[in-house]
């Protein structure tokens, strides 16, 4: 998974035990944040010059500073931390954790717990509208969930149908716009305060990132199919498909930097493999050495 720091131009790109810090312009490394076990994702507190990352290899996150990249401390979650997200409305972050079917809410600038949210299935990825309200997908039950980033108060379960296996999210703040990516290949466009689907867009197959930009009134989805999805928002009631983006197959994951609206996504050759009980799914793995990083520009 990626995460960009706009204001130190860096992106953060998780590798399984360590997370490679880049330069966002030029792409080369610039620092690692080390023992990091089966990292899925980072969050930043910009403001307090703070990351966070989600460990799922031994259920915590390891909270690092954003200038020199050495670990601060770390903080217990639930079981499975996947996506991770930093709510600047509560000064909260929240850990998604897929197995314990729960978030970890944590404070952001004494890295302490401070209490869970029980969201009765297994969360993907989230967004926060800035006024204290989050949202998430559960993937399984095709479902987006609400809950008040301060009182830790699950506020509403919407149904996404017919998006199915909802893995994707952003948010237009400004409209009160979701956009869920779901892998049969559509993205939902959820009005954030009703809940209502709003309408609905083809996308490529194997979504597992989306994003928004504010500035051009544009969402993105990534596939790993080897393309990524524009899409326009033309009002807050209508959406188009503008272009499709060849990619390379495996890119599934991206962030987009709001300053420069560059796009980072990246892949590698890969490689057919069996199911296995670390592979359940028999995903084609990596061939070592071959990890590249992909910048596309308007």
């Amino acid at each position: 998974l990626f995460r960009s720091d706009p204001a130190n131009h860096h992106v953060f790109v998780t590798h399984s035990t360590h997370v490679m810090v880049l330069d966002a312009e030029t792409g080369a490394t610039v620092g690692d944040i080390a023992n990091t076990p089966r990292v899925h994702g980072v969050a930043v507190d910009a403001a307090d010059n703070r990351g966070f990352t989600s460990n799922g290899g031994n259920n915590t996150v390891t909270i690092f500073d954003l200038k020199s990249f050495k670990t601060i401390g770390s903080a217990p979650v639930g079981d499975g931390p996947d996506a991770i997200l930093f709510d600047d409305a509560s000064g909260r972050v929240f850990a998604f954790n897929g197995e314990s079917e729960d978030a970890t809410a944590i404070d952001a600038k004494t890295g302490k717990v401070v209490g869970k949210v029980a969201l009765g299935g297994g969360p993907e990825a989230g967004a926060s509208d800035g006024a204290g309200m989050a949202y998430v997908n559960l993937e399984d039950d095709s479902m987006t969930v609400a809950f008040d980033t301060r009182t830790l108060k699950v506020t509403n379960r919407w149904a996404l149908a017919p998006c199915e296996e909802p893995s994707a999210m952003a948010i237009d703040r400004a409209h009160a716009r979701l956009f869920v990516g779901c892998r049969n290949k559509m993205m939902a466009v959820l009005d954030a305060k009703s809940g209502k689907v709003v309408t609905t867009l083809p996308i490529g197959q194997g979504v597992d990132a989306a994003r928004f930009d504010p500035a051009t009134q544009t969402a993105f989805s990534s596939n790993g199919e080897g393309t990524i999805t524009v899409i326009h928002e033309d009002s807050p009631d209508r959406f188009r498909v503008v272009e499709t983006v060849k990619t390379e197959p495996g890119a599934r994951t991206m962030e987009e930097d709001p300053q420069t609206h560059r796009l980072y996504t990246a892949t590698a050759i890969l490689v057919p493999a069996e199911k296995s009980a670390t592979n359940p799914r028999g995903r084609p793995q990596p061939k070592p050495g071959t990890f590249h990083l992909l910048m596309l520009g308007k």
